[in-house]
């Protein structure tokens, strides 16, 4: 069986022999073995006088995920830790977490290093004007002429905190309200939710990853692979931010993070 990458590196050579002038314009996907570049979104305010920095990040793979532990390879300066996430799925992710500075952080920085497959990227963040941006709302699917006409959802996730027994799942459960846009044709798009790894030390498989927020609320289940303390991460899109393909904007979507002790079951090892 021929594998993808030698699949594609093969239709690539013949495309480029046909058609010499399209060798400019051809770029490999790869699908594993690529860098995570740490990505810094920009600023807003808080009513107290302090910011709020955003932070996300490109995989540059299509199929490999990573998990970049904390320390030399994925730290703040300063801080080291940040709140940053150590997994990171595949290909972009805006606004994922937040870092709060005081009001009187003026020019000083921040600076996020990570490190994969031997490859360092860097990103420097300041409180320079060019940087602000607005997370709370949005002109986008809205009406132009009132700047909040389009908010982002209010989400919650019942328990934040829980602690199970492994090998049994994790109930998660997310209530979420929205202020009904955008529409199409005159009807709410409507909320949609995926999950996803924040940090752990095993996998997470969710039932379902990706599902419509119904009458408020979504249910998912999440197993793992090992014991050990979870962070979990649901993203709540209203249809008009990140999920909807709309990577020019910073909103209108919203974050909620689920802590999971896993806890070892009676003979672990056996269980694996």
């Amino acid at each position: 069986m021929v594998s993808k990458a030698s699949g594609l590196l093969g239709f690539l050579a013949i495309l480029l022999l046909t058609d010499p002038a399209r060798s400019q314009l051809v770029q490999l996907r790869h699908w594993s073995g690529q860098s995570v570049a740490p990505v810094y979104e920009g600023f807003d305010a808080n009513p107290d006088g302090s910011f709020n920095m955003w932070f996300g990040y490109m995989n540059r793979n299509y199929e490999e995920e990573l998990d970049i532990a904390l320390g030399s390879d994925n730290h703040f300066e300063p801080g080291a830790d940040r709140g940053q996430p150590t997994h990171f799925s595949t290909r972009r992710h805006k606004d994922v977490f937040r870092v709060l500075v005081p009001k009187d952080f003026g020019d000083r920085t921040l600076v996020w290093t990570l490190t994969a497959h031997g490859q360092t990227q860097q990103v420097i963040a300041t409180l320079k004007p060019v940087w602000m941006i607005d997370r709370l709302r949005t002109t986008r699917a809205g009406n132009s002429e009132n700047i909040n006409s389009n908010t982002p959802p209010v989400v919650k996730a019942q328990p934040p905190e829980q602690t199970i027994t492994y090998p049994n799942p994790a109930t998660l459960t997310v209530f979420a309200t929205d202020d009904g846009l955008p529409k199409r044709r005159g009807i709410p798009i409507g909320m949609t939710i995926v999950w996803a790894k924040y940090r752990g030390p095993g996998n997470v498989a969710f039932n379902p990853a990706k599902a419509n927020v119904v009458e408020g609320k979504a249910l998912a289940s999440a197993n793992f692979s090992e014991p050990g303390e979870y962070l979990l991460q649901a993203v709540v899109d209203d249809g008009s931010g990140e999920l909807a393909g709309n990577f020019g904007y910073h909103c209108c979507w919203t974050n909620v993070e689920v802590k999971v002790t896993v806890k070892g079951g009676g003979n672990v090892s056996a269980q694996r």
